[in-house]
Order: C-alpha cells, then structure tokens, then sequence
C-alpha cells in the first residue's frame, strides 16, 4: 500500500517537473563578450598560432604517417625551452631520488640505487614526509633552508634568509604573484624589457595593468640604456601612472644576451631612487657559455656594503627554477624566489597568495633541492653526474655554436652570438625596396614579415619557431626566437636550404 502511494507521489511529481522544464526557453551559451577581457586581451607567442598550426601538423603525421603529403617527417619543436621534448635525457641522480620519494618501499632494494641516492631520499622523507601531501604554503623549511646556503655560497658569503625564500610552481607562479600584488589599479605600469618574454605581458593584461616596454639595445648586445629608463619613468609618472616594477630576464630570453656588472648596478640606482620593485628573472643561470653567472642579489648585497643607507630599502625578488640550467625538468613545475628588502607586511600578502594555493608542487619542491645540492666529489654519484651533466652543456654549446654560424652565413640575417640560455634572436633584414612581393603578400594578408617567415619555414621544413612580434621589436625591424636545443644538424641545414629559396623566392633581383 505504501509502495502505491510513494510510485504515485514520484508520478506526479516527475510531471511536475517535466511542465516546468517545458515552460522555458534555454539561455544562450556565454560568448566571448560575457567573459574577464583580460583574459581575452593576454597573449602568449610561443605556444600561439604558429606552434598552434605545428600541433595540427603534428596530429596529422601521426594518423597517417606514410601518406601525409607533407614535405617532413616531424615537426621540429623550436619554440619554447622544453629541454626534454627534444631529446635531453633525464639526470640519473634526479630520477633515482625522486623514484623512491615516489615508492619509498624503494629504501628496501639496497641493489637498485647508490649509496648516497638512498641517503639524500632518506633525509627528505625524513622533512617533507610523503610529495602526496600537502607542504607548508611557502614551502618545506629544509628545502628552503638547503636553497638559502646555496644562495649564500652562490653570492660569495652573502647571507640569504630562508624564511624570505618561497617555493613556488615553476618561475612562472612567482611573477603570478609578484604582478598580481603590485597590480594595485589600471594605472599601475611595469617596466618590461623589449623583447620580453610574453608570459609578462600576458600577466600584466590578465591584472588589466600597464606594460611599459624599455628597449634593449641591440647594436651592443642587448644591453640596457639607463637614461631612456628614466626618460620612461618620468613620462609615465606625469601621465598618472605609477611604475611598481622593473623587469630584467638576465641571461636574456629570448636574446641569449647576459647583463653586465654595469648595467646591473645601474638598474638597481633606479630602484633605489625610484623605490620601484627590481624583479631579477635568472631561470638560465646555469646557462652561461663563457664565465660565471653574477647574481643581482649578490650585486646588490655588494652595493648595501658600501652604502648601506642608500641601498638598503631596494626591494628586489629574484627568480630562479628546475626547467632550464642542465636540468630541463619543466614538467615537474619547481621553482623558488627570493625577496629582499621587503616590508614584512607585503611579504604576508605573498604568503597568503601561496596559502590560496595551498603549496607548491611538493615533488618539484624536492627536485628544487636536488638541483642546487647535487652530489659531491667521493659520492657514489658524483662521476655519473658530472658526466651527464657536463655532456648536456657541451651539448647547448656546440648547438648554440653551430646555429649562430648558420644565420651568419645566410642573406639578410645577422644575430647575436648567445652568451647563455637557450635561445637565438636574430634579425631579418627585409627591405621593403627589395623585398616588394613579400612586402605586398604581408599587407594582403594581414600578417606581419616575420609571421610570413616563421610560418612558410614551418610549412616547408616542419621547424616551428616563433617571429619575433610576439617578444616585442622596435618598429620596423623583424626578428625570429628559436631554441638551440633540437639535437642535430640536419634540421640547420633543411633551414639553411628554406632560406635560400626563400629569399629567391621574394627578394627583387634587379634592384
């Protein structure tokens, strides 16, 4: 009986419903016009339209790898800094610790693993407990602490704090947060260097702040023009806006260029002077060809030496990370920044950004450990590691060599040797008198020159770069960014044989 009534009550009931539903009209899907247009506005060139259509290439030599119709047979992934997409090996010592962090049970099997891999997994299961849970928001303390007496030993004595060190996701999640909490309103401007990379700009749009690009000088090497600096600095403050942060990417992304000493301490007067906050991006610091890497913190702690009531309220956040040097982890997302002479106030702000995000990846915080205490001489791992790592940076060199000389030898190009990072930035020197058809086809097609460039050398060889409109150049000139890290040379020499037809193809013989 009381089965009957609960089927009628669900009967009626489904009726019910069922006029309701047929009693409206269903709402339109969001358009594009109903989303943040800070999202909309942000863009990010090396994983925009060209490397967009070189996935799409990519698909289809996958489906049919025998009758694709495509002059290649694969795509050259030349446009971002993904060490391992293009071969790089693993570092055995990396992998070996982080397998028994992963499965501790590993301890156990004496036989698979060195002597001293065992101890430093030991000792970090011993601080951080299982990578599966959750870290301290601003990282594990011993991660931080093992980060600070490398910052120390790094910069020749100079005392670095752990408590003002904070693990983050990548470098990528520390200028999240540095740009997130200076973006005070829509006049708050950001001194960039031109070319950039565009996760700054991105970031900026996404805060709905101002990007104020400061030209790198590339007759002397990508160096910085303090005067114009101030010049900019002064501009904008008379048009209301307020300069919170100067950027420099030191080595040079994406001009492989490295800062002098000089214009080192010059940026850092204009800090001092301006109270604007210096945010030293230093992920390549392992990536110098020729000397050593000079820190900005170090540069700084020298500076605050001399003249301490000068120097001493610079506020600077330096950046570092486990996806580049000779690591070349950017999937495992470790990172770490630095601030100093920050207010403790501000400082809170930060941690509860990072509180928000609960912590960093905790498996990338250890690899951050890894990274900057690797085995030493005696350890069981030492050899192995030396090994492996001096062959990737030889490696990067003989690469970076190797590509430099091609673009030298090619018409109309001329770039920059690159002093470090991963990169080679070099300029297209299309006139529009000689190059009239090329001209014509980018104005009909509403693309510019190096769009033209990137996308025919794509279709053509199968090697995806990105122009270089997508980084910022001075108006007028056209540039290129690609890596060096592709191994090989037959992919230099099919580019060398594209830009010959190339340049046949639309430079005007007669003029």
């Amino acid at each position: 009986m009381l089965s009957n009534k609960v089927c009628k009550l669900h009967s009626t009931h489904a009726k019910v419903l069922l006029r309701l539903y047929s009693s409206f009209n269903p709402a339109e899907q969001l358009t594009i016009r109903d989303i943040n247009p800070s999202t909309v506005e942000a863009k990010y060139a090396v994983r925009g339209k060209i490397p967009i259509i070189a996935d799409g290439l990519n698909e289809l030599i996958k489906h049919d790898p025998s009758s694709h119709g495509l002059p290649f047979q694969k795509i050259v992934n030349a446009n971002i800094g993904n060490p391992q997409q293009l071969d790089q090996q693993p570092l055995t010592w990396y992998r070996q610790v982080l397998s028994i962090l992963q499965y501790p049970e590993l301890l156990n099997q004496k036989e698979i693993f060195p002597k001293d891999v065992r101890e430093r997994a030991k000792i970090l299961l011993h601080h951080i407990g299982s990578v599966g849970a959750y870290s301290q928001s601003q990282g594990a303390p011993y991660i931080r602490q093992s980060i600070a007496e490398f910052i120390t030993k790094r910069d020749k004595g100079f005392i670095s704090d752990a408590n003002n060190i904070y693990l983050t996701s990548g470098a990528s999640t520390a200028v999240s947060y540095l740009l997130q909490i200076l973006s005070v309103d829509s006049n708050s401007g950001f001194l960039i260097p031109i070319p950039q990379y565009p996760l700054y700009t991105a970031t900026i749009a996404l805060n709905n702040a101002k990007p104020i690009g400061y030209y790198l000088d590339e007759s002397n090497n990508w160096s910085t023009n303090t005067k114009e600096l101030r010049e900019l600095i002064i501009d904008n403050q008379q048009k209301g806006i307020k300069i919170k942060s100067l950027v420099v990417i030191n080595p040079g992304n994406p001009t492989g260029a490295i800062l002098s000493t000089q214009d080192m301490i010059e940026l850092i007067d204009l800090a001092a002077e301006y109270g604007i906050v210096l945010i030293a991006d230093e992920v390549y610091q392992e990536n110098i060809f020729k000397g050593d890497f000079i820190s900005f913190k170090r540069v700084l702690s020298e500076l605050i030496e001399k003249n301490h009531d000068l120097y001493h309220k610079v506020q600077l956040a330096s950046l570092h990370s486990t996806s580049k040097g000779v690591s070349g982890e950017c999937g495992q997302r470790g990172g770490y920044m630095e601030l100093v002479g920050f207010k403790s106030e501000v400082k809170d702000i930060v941690f509860k950004l990072a509180s928000i995000n609960l912590c960093s990846v905790v498996s990338g915080q250890a690899l951050m450990e890894l990274m900057i205490n690797p085995p030493k001489e005696g350890d069981e791992s030492f050899e192995l590691y030396k090994k492996e790592t001096d062959s990737i940076h030889y490696d990067l060199q003989t690469r970076a060599e190797a590509l430099y000389n091609a673009f030298n030898q090619m018409e109309d190009i001329n770039c920059d040797k690159p002093m470090g990072a991963m990169y080679i930035f070099p300029k297209l020197n299309f006139d529009s008198k000689i190059y009239h058809k090329l001209f014509s086809r980018a104005k009909n097609s509403n693309l510019q020159i190096d769009d033209i460039y990137c996308i025919e050398l794509l279709e053509h060889t199968g090697i995806c770069c990105v122009p270089g409109n997508g980084f910022g150049q001075k108006r007028d000139t056209y540039h290129l960014r690609t890596t060096f890290l592709p191994p090989g040379k037959e992919w230099i020499d099919r580019w060398t044989k594209f830009h010959k037809e190339f340049v046949k193809k639309y430079k005007d013989v007669n003029m």
